[in-house]
């Protein structure tokens, strides 16, 4: 069968580069199973994450050809003819080889008020499953935060990371706010959390290996929830009414 060639990037925090690795092609291969090869043979110090190796845990993301893909669902005999290049996600520090640290994503998910809902009524909670729909696709996320990676708000721009959640978070927002038992006001959170630096390219969509409609369905409806909060008249005079206010991010924070 065909040799194909490997070019993985070798290296730590200090820098490095790609190394070719000529292999015997074999029939029904993922990318995942030809690193593994690598290890095996050439490269025994070749660091990479994987866990389920069934698309599920999103640990083996990595860069293929230069777009973001999980290794374990990326079929060798669909890619173009040639070398296959095989990077760390860009966005994210490299800890070594293809294993980067992304532990921003986790320190971002802190700052999300849990689930909170009101105190059940005599009976029990009752829910239609048309209530729910919207919210469980967004539960499909498997955060192998591919969608974080090629965020040019992230990838671009080191500075907005502080103060920006991203795609995969956005989402989470969108979940808890369409749930329709949930209490917590997460507007104004998901506002300071850069919300409004989103311009909507899709690119976070194109990505995703669950096929979660992340700009339509999660960030644009968010938006609009925000822009309603802070600019609907008739909004803005029930609240005056009712003498209720906007939760602060701190205060949402407090209540998850």
């Amino acid at each position: 069968m065909a040799d194909i060639t490997m070019r993985v990037w070798r290296g730590d925090p200090g820098g490095g580069g790609f190394e070719d690795y000529e292999l015997q092609s074999q029939e029904g291969e993922v990318v995942l199973d030809v690193i593994h090869r690598i290890q095996a043979t050439d490269a025994p110090d070749l660091a990479c994450r994987w866990n389920c190796k069934a698309g599920k845990c999103g640990s083996c993301s990595a860069e293929v050809n230069g777009k973001p893909r999980l290794m374990c669902m990326t079929r060798m005999d669909q890619l173009p003819e040639g070398p296959v290049t095989v990077a760390p996600m860009r966005a994210f520090p490299i800890i070594r080889d293809l294993v980067t640290d992304v532990s921003f994503n986790f320190e971002m998910a802190k700052k999300v008020p849990a689930f909170d809902p009101a105190p059940p009524p005599e009976g029990g909670y009752r829910m239609q499953q048309i209530d729910i729909e919207r919210g469980q696709e967004f539960r499909k996320c498997i955060e192998c935060f591919m969608c974080q990676d090629v965020c040019h708000v992230i990838r671009d721009h080191e500075e907005n990371k502080p103060n920006y959640a991203g795609p995969r978070f956005f989402i989470r927002f969108a979940e808890l706010e369409m749930h329709p038992l949930d209490t917590n006001d997460r507007r104004e959170l998901a506002k300071e959390l850069g919300l409004g630096m989103c311009n909507i390219t899709k690119c976070c969509t194109e990505v995703c290996p669950e096929h979660i409609k992340i700009t339509d369905n999660a960030i644009i409806p968010m938006k609009e929830r925000v822009v309603d909060a802070q600019y609907d008249p008739v909004a803005w005079l029930g609240r005056k009414i009712l003498r209720r206010h906007k939760l602060t991010a701190e205060e949402a924070a407090d209540r998850g």
